[in-house]
């Protein structure tokens, strides 16, 4: 394995997380509004509101702000919600048990519906097949993924009444109760995510199906179907597998719409519901999580590539 190559994506990663760290803590700093405000009212008086901003550490200055919350990131210390009065650490451990099985669930419909739709798709190139799914994977990409679960409301809860509508009762109900409130929105967020995959799909396997270690696999007597799946698939799995990582990712920070929708209680509609409520520390903890946990999937995905491609983990 090339550790050379690790070290200098490692390196890369923690970099852009301490960027979108200041970025975010910036971004959040020069925002209108002011939370002591929001907390007590308009009509507070002026003494108060500065007492409250020094409880909350809005009077230090900016750099000492940053550096005190960067560090406490670093140990674990996530701080104390604003609004809910309680460590931001068990809001997004309670908020976490919703979205991660939920974009779990997503990514694993989107792949399981995008890998056989886009090599089909690419071993029947220009056929009245290939059209067909093109065309579907083409409305799939133009569908967003609130209005598909909307639709997916109106037919499967009020029309047909086989799953529920809205809210999660909780991991402690049972694993089929909360993975039935889970389906539906999976279903929305995993077909779009699954419409660009098959279609990414599509183009690798057509691209290595076109290189001459195909071909001469195929004048040694390979049967089409080895072709394919043995030589074909696996190396067009590199962009494959590089979509999937983006997919993730987004799956687990941009689940504030589709999370509304469902009245799901995750990250999503927690961040939504901080940032309404001008929560800095909660929004500014999830922004960083969530970049994190993007920059985790992206070190992952490097780790893929090094097992799809030997040349990558010899440094050639």
């Amino acid at each position: 394995m090339n550790s050379a190559f690790l070290v200098r994506r490692l390196a890369g990663l923690l970099a852009t997380l301490f960027a979108a760290s200041v970025v975010v803590f910036t971004v959040m700093s020069v925002l209108p509004g002011d939370p002591a405000s929001l907390m007590l009212g308009t009509g507070a008086r002026e003494d108060t509101l500065a007492a409250m901003r020094h409880q909350m550490g809005l009077d230090r200055p900016a750099v000492w702000r940053y550096f005190g919350w960067i560090g406490g990131l670093l140990v674990g210390r996530l701080g104390t919600s604003y609004t809910y009065d309680v460590p931001v650490a068990e809001l997004v451990a309670a908020r976490a048990v919703v979205s991660l099985p939920l974009a779990v669930l997503a990514i694993l419909l989107s792949t399981a519906i995008a890998l056989p739709v886009g090599v089909t798709a690419a071993r029947f190139r220009g056929r009245v097949a290939d059209t067909l799914l093109m065309g579907a994977a083409q409305a799939g990409v133009a569908m967003p993924n609130f209005w598909l679960g909307l639709l997916l409301i109106l037919l499967f809860s009020v029309g047909l009444g086989w799953l529920p509508a809205s809210g999660f009762p909780g991991w402690e109900a049972g694993v089929w109760p909360a993975l039935r409130t889970l389906i539906l929105p999976a279903v929305a967020l995993a077909l779009p995510q699954a419409a660009i995959l098959a279609r990414v799909t599509r183009s690798a396997v057509l691209e290595t199906l076109g290189q001459d270690y195909v071909r001469t696999a195929r004048a040694k007597g390979v049967s089409e179907r080895v072709a394919l799946w043995r030589h074909a698939v696996r190396n067009a799995l590199i962009p494959v597998v590089t979509i999937i990582g983006l997919q993730f990712s987004f799956l687990m920070a941009g689940t504030v719409i589709i999370e509304n929708v469902f009245t799901l209680p995750g990250l999503g509609r927690l961040m939504f519901q901080s940032i309404a409520q001008r929560d800095l520390i909660v929004v500014q903890d999830l922004v960083v999580l969530l970049a994190g946990s993007v920059i985790v999937v992206n070190f992952l995905v490097d780790l893929a590539y090094m097992a799809l491609d030997p040349r990558i983990a010899a440094g050639r």
